[in-house]
């Protein structure tokens, strides 16, 4: 559909506000407001655009990401990725903030890099610098 211009927003299924929406706004997003409807939501947002919505109503009791922690591949949306400019001054800023890197910096054929993180609830989230950045 030509129609479609971008993505609206992403969502991420969270235990607590108070500690999601810190751990976002380290990264720069920016709280809007919640908790709002009957799921209930918080919107947060990045000064680039890129706008999260938490679900506030995730089971504190589950520490796996069924979608990336068990050996069965149940279908999903994995993670979100973000476009970045500099993929050392992202890998600098996360090692600075403590946040655990999981994975890479992975460097792909096309000359992309890639590194994953996870956010205090095991979602996770991709920082993704293209070749021609």
């Amino acid at each position: 559909m030509k129609e479609i211009a971008g993505i609206n927003h992403v969502g991420i299924r969270v235990t607590d506000l108070h500690t999601a929406r810190q751990f976002y706004e380290q990264l720069g997003f920016e709280f809007l407001v919640g908790p709002i409807g009957p799921e209930p939501v918080a919107i947060m947002e990045h000064p680039s655009g890129a706008n999260i919505n938490l679900i506030l109503n995730a089971d504190s009791g589950i520490r796996e990401n069924i979608l990336m922690d068990v050996p069965e591949r149940h279908p999903g949306y994995t993670h979100m990725a973000l476009d970045v400019t500099d993929i050392n001054a992202i890998e600098a800023a996360i090692n600075q903030l403590g946040i655990e890197i999981t994975e890479g910096p992975i460097t792909l054929p096309d000359g992309g890099v890639m590194l994953f993180i996870r956010d205090q609830d095991r979602n996770v989230i991709e920082f993704h610098q293209n070749p021609s950045s």
